[in-house]
C-alpha cells in the first residue's frame, strides 16, 4: 500500500480502531499529549535527538519535508526546545506535525495553530543552541522506537508508530472495526440494547469455564 492511499484512508480513521486492529502497534506514551484537541496527525517520521538544546530541532526543522513529522526524543530535557516559531514554519513547510519527548512553550499560542503538536510537558525557559546531536536515526520517543520513515497516526488518544506494511494489513480491519461500531451507535440510537449485539452472555460463561473465547459483535 502506497504512502497516500494510506494516509487517505487513516483520515477517516482513529487511533482506537487502528489499535483494536493490531494490538501490538508501538504506542506513544499517553503522557505526551495534544497541545490542541481536534486535529489529525498522518505523516512520515523525521526524527530529531537533542538534549537541553535545540539546534538539531531547527536542522531537523530545515531538512524535513511535506507530509513528515519532527519527532523528537529530548532525551529527559527539563528545558523547552520547540514553541510557537517552528509549528509556525512547520505549517509553511506543509509538515505534517511535531512530537515532542519533552518540554515545549508558547502553549497559548500553539493552541491556535492548526498543526498537530504533542509535548510532554512545558517550561519558560529555553534551551541552548550550542551543541548538534543527530537526526534521521532510530530514537526513543515516549518508550517506544521511531524509525525515519515510519508512520504516525495521532488524535486526542494518542499517538501509533507502525510500518508501511503494519498499517497496510490493519487498515482494512480497522475499516471494519469502524463500520461495525457505526452500526451499533446507529442501532443504540434506535433502542437496541448494546447487550443484545454482543455475545456476551455465551462470551462469559466460556471465560468463567476456563474456555477460549472472543468477544464479538452480532452485527
Amino acid at each position: 500500500m502506497e504512502f497516500e492511499e494510506i494516509k487517505r484512508r487513516l483520515s477517516v480513521l482513529d487511533t482506537a480502531c487502528i489499535c483494536d486492529a493490531n494490538k501490538d502497534l508501538r504506542v506513544v506514551d499517553p503522557a505526551i499529549r495534544p497541545i490542541r484537541t481536534g486535529l489529525k496527525l498522518i505523516g512520515r517520521a523525521h526524527t530529531v535527538t537533542c538534549h537541553e538544546d535545540f539546534l538539531t530541532v531547527i536542522k531537523g526543522l530545515r531538512d524535513a519535508v511535506k507530509d513528515e513529522v519532527l519527532v523528537i526524543d529530548s532525551q529527559g530535557s527539563c528545558r523547552a526546545l520547540t514553541g510557537e516559531l517552528f509549528p509556525t514554519e512547520a505549517i509553511r513547510k506543509q509538515l505534517a506535525g511535531v512530537v515532542i519527548d519533552g518540554p515545549c512553550r508558547d502553549s497559548a499560542e500553539v493552541r491556535t495553530l492548526p498543526i498537530p503538536y504533542y509535548a510532554r510537558s512545558f517550561c519558560p525557559v529555553s534551551g541552548t543552541t550550542s551543541k548538534i546531536f543527530e537526526t534521521q536515526i532510530s530514537i526513543t520517543c515516549g518508550g517506544v522506537t521511531v524509525n525515519p520513515g515510519d508512520i504516525l497516526l495521532g488524535d486526542d488518544d494518542g499517538v501509533v508508530v507502525a510500518t508501511v506494511g503494519e498499517l497496510s494489513e490493519a487498515i482494512p480491519v480497522a475499516e471494519d472495526i469502524q463500520k461495525k461500531e457505526e452500526l451499533l451507535l446507529k442501532k443504540m440510537s434506535e433502542g437496541v440494547s448494546l447487550l443484545d449485539m454482543l455475545n456476551f452472555e455465551e462470551h462469559a460463561e466460556k471465560v468463567a469455564a476456563g474456555e477460549r473465547s472472543k468477544l464479538e459483535f452480532l452485527v
